[in-house]
């Protein structure tokens, strides 16, 4: 009920502006969220690597409406690669790029924000939105793949095909992130109970583990880094064939926890101003991130 609750107010303008233009939201925010500006985002990821990190930097913005704005966001990545320093990649939301009205348009910037990355000698990640987006996403990532093969793949485990999905993506050269999903799906076509996407996950990880791809599993659940390694030892996998990836601000003394352990552990770091529905996703996904932010919310000191 909480996360559903949460979702809704992703989407409500109301709540939105309450919360954007309250006196504390700054300070609670800058848990999660790099800073607004590439040089901001660049001293954090400068900061994250010189710890034995790497670092996936996400350009937020979701509400692309026009081909104007998706030039933005084009011109915006292309900057910040330029700068990007080693150990480092970019997310791409592809909604940012124009999906939502030209999907043509969106694989054609796509195909500028993966050349500008192949310059800069970086990787990018497509990241999975809603899951009226999935097919789209996965036929952009199929042609992409053609003249950039290192394109990452998101999967979503609380979808219902998602084991079905790394399994035709967990191939020789495939960088899949399997994650558990923050967005709000109808029943018929995600789990709803938080019992069945921690299943969904463990199957989804067993079926990349056991593959030839790159598994970038992104979670923060004891359980699942535990079960984790164990397919770690049962597949005897090196440290250096997969990696773990956890949100900015989010349980950092295990991401260094892990590092020391010798695992590779990559940072997905978010910046920019549209921040408001990405903070609200990672309210939803954890109930400590709640607390965390109605205790920050209301204590000025």
């Amino acid at each position: 009920m909480l996360r559903r609750t949460l979702l809704a107010a992703a989407r409500s303008g109301a709540v939105r502006k309450t919360i954007e233009t309250a006196p504390v939201t700054r300070g609670v925010v800058r848990r999660f969220i790099a800073g607004e500006t590439p040089e901001e985002a660049l001293a954090v990821t400068r900061t994250l690597i010189g710890e034995g990190l790497l670092v996936t930097l996400d350009h937020l913005g979701e509400d692309t409406l026009d081909a104007q704005q998706a030039e933005a966001t084009v011109q915006g990545y292309e900057r910040i690669l330029k700068d990007l320093p080693a150990g480092a990649e970019v997310s791409v939301k592809l909604t940012a790029l124009g999906q939502a009205f030209d999907e043509t348009l969106a694989l054609e910037n796509a195909r500028r924000v993966c050349k500008a990355a192949a310059a800069a000698r970086t990787t990018v990640t497509l990241d999975m939105e809603d899951h009226t987006t999935v097919a789209s996403t996965l036929r952009i990532l199929r042609e992409l793949r053609k003249d950039h093969p290192d394109a990452g793949a998101v999967i979503q485990a609380y979808l219902r095909r998602s084991e079905e999905y790394c399994a035709e993506l967990a191939y020789e050269g495939s960088r899949v992130r399997l994650c558990k999903g923050a967005y709000a799906a109808p029943a018929d076509v995600a789990f709803t109970s938080a019992a069945d996407i921690d299943r969904s996950y463990v199957r989804c990880m067993k079926v990349l583990m056991a593959g030839q791809g790159y598994p970038m599993l992104a979670t923060h659940d004891p359980r699942l880094i535990e079960i984790a390694d164990a397919l770690r030892l049962i597949h005897e996998r090196g440290f250096e064939s997969y990696e773990y990836q956890m949100l900015y601000g989010i349980r950092p003394l295990e991401q260094r926890r892990l590092v020391e352990a010798g695992c590779q552990v990559r940072v997905y770091v978010p910046y920019g101003r549209q921040w408001y529905g990405y903070m609200v996703r990672r309210l939803a996904e954890r109930p400590a991130n709640v607390v965390f932010f109605l205790r920050s919310f209301t204590t000025r000191s």
